[in-house]
């Protein structure tokens, strides 16, 4: 395609970066409505479909085009915490856009896990920055929610986005363990796989050996993947400080979540009027599955699952604080947002 060709295309983010295709060095590109986008839980296939036809773009014939001066910011999250609702709150248009686990993203965790060099990890990140960032319509800020697998990169995502900003949102422990244990199988095998993930990018140091991790539980296992995460959002606290990281917990988030979206909406730097988050439709039903859902009926979801699980859930709390004080892993993060 003629570069030329290109700009109305990368001009548009409603022609969203997909993919990346790290053998043909590309960009696979489809047509998605500020509304489709919305719509669907995750912008990843399982809930757009597949699309046959994509529009390939060489990744040097992008960087010739694109714009490298969009505004970018996170919603970084270890998973089970209400990033998707939060994430929904910012389809403000004429303002901003919430990306939600855009697939373009796991295709450069994938490179980096598969061996890359760092030097061709983070040219390749710096470049699918730019493809994200690009505005649909008036649009001036686009807020991205990485899939956790993200996190390993979030340390290296900051420092080639000075301008970028991000809120670390997280579940307390026990809320997280419900989460776990009333998802029930899948979740369990989820946790396994999330921890693999994060032995492979060098976040877990617990003391464990490999073998160690065939004798716990699964919840045993899913609370080693929290504190390896949480471990890494302290270090971005640390690192970045409160003008570039603010911190947030699924409870203060579901309590108010008008209140997190104004917050995290001034922490991004936006000008927004209060009319435009009051009401919010996301508000009012379940980032995942749609139809209406309130606090309380969370709340209710996951008063069940702690009659169910309560044992199980109380045996692991006191063995993760155990593990987080030989560890020195602090259980409180700093810079809260609300």
């Amino acid at each position: 395609m003629a570069i030329n060709a290109l700009e109305p295309i990368l001009a548009n983010g409603e022609w969203l970066a997909h993919r990346f295709d790290a053998e043909a060095d590309a960009y696979q590109l489809r047509h998605l409505t500020r509304e489709v986008q919305d719509s669907a839980t995750f912008l990843t296939d399982d809930y757009l479909g597949t699309e046959p036809n994509p529009v390939v773009i060489p990744r040097h014939d992008a960087m010739q085009v694109v714009s490298k001066s969009n505004s970018l910011h996170f919603i970084v999250h270890s998973a089970f915490c209400a990033s998707t609702l939060l994430a929904k709150g910012f389809n403000l248009p004429g303002l901003s856009m919430g990306l939600k686990e855009p697939v373009l993203l796991n295709d450069i965790v994938g490179y980096r896990r598969r061996g890359a060099p760092p030097s061709a990890v983070a040219e390749r990140l710096d470049h699918a920055l730019h493809m994200l960032a690009r505005p649909i319509g008036s649009d001036r800020t686009i807020i991205v929610k990485p899939s956790n697998v993200f996190n390993a990169l979030m340390p290296v995502t900051l420092a080639m986005r000075p301008a970028s900003n991000a809120v670390l949102l997280y579940a307390p422990l026990p809320v997280f363990l419900v989460s776990v244990a009333r998802k029930g199988l899948w979740c369990r095998l989820w946790c396994r796989e999330l921890l693999e993930g994060l032995l492979k990018d060098g976040l877990v140091d617990m003391g464990f050996e490999p073998a160690d991790y065939f004798r716990q539980s699964d919840l045993q296992v899913a609370a080693v993947g929290w504190l390896a995460q949480h471990r890494l959002f302290r270090q971005l606290a640390d690192q970045y400080g409160p003008t570039r990281i603010a911190t947030l917990d699924s409870e203060r988030l579901t309590a108010d979540p008008y209140s997190a979206l104004s917050a995290a909406a001034r922490h991004f730097g936006m000008q927004v009027d209060e009319a435009d988050i009051a009401n919010h439709r996301a508000f009012g039903t379940h980032s995942k599955f749609g139809g209406s859902f309130n606090t309380e009926d969370r709340q209710a979801e996951h008063a069940a699952a702690r009659v169910a699980y309560g044992d199980e859930i109380d045996t692991i709390l006191k063995w993760a604080e155990q593990v987080a004080g030989t560890a020195g892993i602090d259980l409180n993060l700093p810079y809260p947002l609300v």
